[in-house]
């Protein structure tokens, strides 16, 4: 009895440990996200063109910003971080819905733009306003909680975005965790190359996670309001195991092996650590959305996310993006020993350093999902 009261305290700690993610780096320091995001940036940028599009042809400007009392048009970006990436794509974002309004209503004043950004609650929100542009043209407010729930008043938003936020799942699946369970992942990291139960709990996960953010952003947009979503995704039929990522984090699960067998990390460590990261599909986001039932899908396609970015993908580089989005979730779960989490990235970017074109050449493949929705 007392043996199965340890073993149960021990699985409550474990999940507990894992019931949500870890924010991206803070600061401005070397390992900071808002020095090493740039690749997020690029990507992003490929689907502005698109963005411009869809406020030209699918944004009621006039009405929207008529409905509202202030004459005002209220915007939202998920998962913003700490910057710089997110001004840059919400001022890009006023500015087209402004040439759009002006052609639309080139007599009557502009409306004014209140954009609020959100993110976790212990994401840096310091770092995120004192870089915060000057001389912007919107009045700006931060939103701290989880976008998995409610953030905003019903019916209080006309334009959402979000972008490389959503693949983050709001905690690992129990059953991953559990040496009871069939879906236990043990050696693994992540469900890309595991067991068929381990990737049925990250589904199982992400469908939630994703229902959760569908419910609460169908509440607090207008209607006729734009949803924008940019994240990872595979084509339909096609294992994602293949990506870039896939690769990345088989290497991981190596270079954690590695150091348990040196005495660095324990077994156990390796063996309860997952990475909260689910891509998705096509099929897979529009079966999402249409049990919802909340949204009309405006256009959803997968592109190629480095047309921006000239010349190869430098690997030491990617990892040092890899670090600054994911060191949270290995200080909380391995510590905060700069030794260790210095060696785990170190030791991943040379084990990474033969697959550099390979790497650069699925990353000219489409592996970014851009969804437009629309709220009925």
């Amino acid at each position: 009895m007392a043996k199965l009261l340890q073993d149960s305290c021990n699985q409550d700690a474990i999940f507990s440990k894992f019931s949500h993610s870890s924010p991206a780096n803070g600061g401005n320091g070397t390992h900071s996200y808002s020095n090493n995001s740039s690749y997020q940036r690029l990507f992003a940028n490929v689907e502005r063109a698109k963005i411009d599009q869809e406020i030209a042809h699918n944004f009621e400007i006039q009405k929207l910003s008529s409905s509202s009392p202030s004459n005002t048009l209220v915007l939202a970006d998920m998962g913003c971080a700490t910057g710089p990436n997110t001004f840059g794509t919400m001022q890009h974002i006023v500015k087209s819905m402004k040439r759009t309004f002006q052609s639309v209503c080139p007599t009557s004043p502009l409306p004014e733009f209140q954009i609020f950004f959100n993110d976790q609650t212990t994401n840096d929100f310091n770092t995120l306003f004192q870089s915060m542009p000057k001389d912007r043209d919107y009045f700006a407010a931060g939103v701290a909680g989880s976008f998995h729930q409610r953030l905003f008043p019903t019916s209080s938003v006309q334009f959402m975005h979000s972008s490389y936020a959503v693949h983050w799942l709001s905690r690992i699946p129990e059953e991953v965790l559990d040496e009871r369970s069939p879906a236990w992942n043990k050696g693994k990291i992540h469900y890309l190359g595991a067991a068929e139960t381990v990737a049925a709990a990250y589904a199982a996960q992400y469908a939630k996670d994703m229902g959760d953010f569908l419910r609460a952003r169908a509440e607090e947009l207008v209607e006729g309001g734009i949803m924008v979503i940019i994240t990872s995704g595979n084509p339909d039929g096609v294992s994602a195991a293949g990506l870039p990522s896939g690769l990345l984090y088989d290497l991981l699960a190596t270079t954690l092996i590695d150091m348990s067998k040196e005495g660095l990390v324990s077994e156990a460590e390796v063996d309860t650590f997952n990475l909260p990261i689910y891509i998705t599909c096509p099929a897979e986001m529009r079966q999402l959305v249409e049990q919802n039932g909340q949204f009309s899908i405006e256009r959803m396609e997968l592109t190629a996310p480095t047309t921006w970015i000239e010349g190869a993908v430098d690997t030491r580089e990617w990892i040092d993006h890899i670090r600054a989005a994911m060191e949270g979730i290995f200080t909380n779960h391995f510590g905060n020993d700069p030794n260790i989490i210095d060696q785990i990235f170190e030791r991943v970017t040379h084990k990474l350093e033969p697959y550099n074109e390979e790497v650069n050449s699925k990353l000219q493949e489409k592996v970014q999902l851009f969804v437009v929705l629309k709220r009925i």
